[in-house]
């Protein structure tokens, strides 16, 4: 365990996008508890008018960027909430589609925002939907020190704004690598979910690299010369909790990379 520019183990530090790898876990535990079907149709209220061509997305399309909603480019429209002033309530949930859900992968933190929004609709409860990803995750496996934000009209952010820990990542991994349960048993998340995040999409990235996604984790294995089945949270500038299957590995990396980044392979 090693620290530099002044942090310890307990400063706290943008995850950028690991923050999707929790936001799929929020979705799991709310899975876990009858409140959501991921395959149902459609993910959400908003798209279920007669006809309406969103109809056909589900929470599970949101959580592998296979949703087919109209994007320009990685960021948007992501990034007209985050720095814009529109709700996700309004300039996401309303978009428009391009293509057919699950033929296209593309990056979108707005698919990881919906997917979120999702568990907000199933709760029909907004107190409960603030606690939840604290009271049902993140403080159920020791992850005191990760705070999950949210947009003016109260929906998580999760995409990339949450603010963590090395440690508090650390658990979020082993809690993966323990079969999604707490460190008392409890199982917070199905039995399979760690296997589905970790399997690949439908469609797929043409990462240069090679590697792949599943369910708001991305994948590593044999073409980047690891060991099959490697999965992990990744965020810019070196964000990373590689899950070692394999070998019963664990290894957190943050940074504050600018480009080049950080090599995890």
């Amino acid at each position: 365990e090693r620290y530099g520019r002044g942090m310890d183990k307990h400063t706290p530090q943008r995850t950028n996008s690991a923050a999707k790898s929790v936001a799929a876990t929020v979705v799991g535990a709310a899975v876990k508890q009858g409140l959501l079907d991921i395959n149902a149709k459609p993910a959400l209220p908003e798209w279920s008018r007669p006809g309406d061509p969103r109809g056909e997305i589900t929470i599970s399309d949101l959580l592998h960027m296979n949703s087919g909603l109209y994007t320009e480019a990685a960021g948007n429209p992501q990034q007209e909430l985050y720095f814009g002033g529109a709700s996700a309530a309004e300039r996401a949930a309303l978009n428009i589609v391009d293509s057919k859900p699950g033929t296209r992968w593309i990056y979108s933190g707005s698919d990881t925002i919906l997917s979120v929004r999702a568990v907000r609709a199933a709760l029909k409860d907004d107190a409960r939907h603030l606690r939840f990803p604290f009271e049902e995750v993140l403080w159920k496996i020791g992850m005191t020190r990760t705070t999950p934000e949210v947009d003016w009209n109260g929906d998580f952010l999760m995409s990339g704004d949450m603010w963590s820990t090395v440690r508090d990542m650390g658990r979020f991994a082993m809690f993966y690598a323990n079969g999604g349960k707490a460190w008392n048993g409890e199982q917070i998340i199905p039995e399979d979910w760690p296997a589905y995040v970790a399997t690949p999409a439908p469609a797929q990235p043409d990462s240069a690299d090679g590697r792949g996604y599943g369910a708001q984790f991305w994948l590593f294995g044999p073409k980047q010369r690891l060991p099959e089945g490697c999965y992990t949270p990744a965020g810019a500038r070196g964000q990373y909790a590689m899950i070692v299957p394999q070998h019963d590995l664990i290894v957190v990396r943050r940074g504050f990379d600018l480009n080049p980044g950080f090599n995890i392979a």
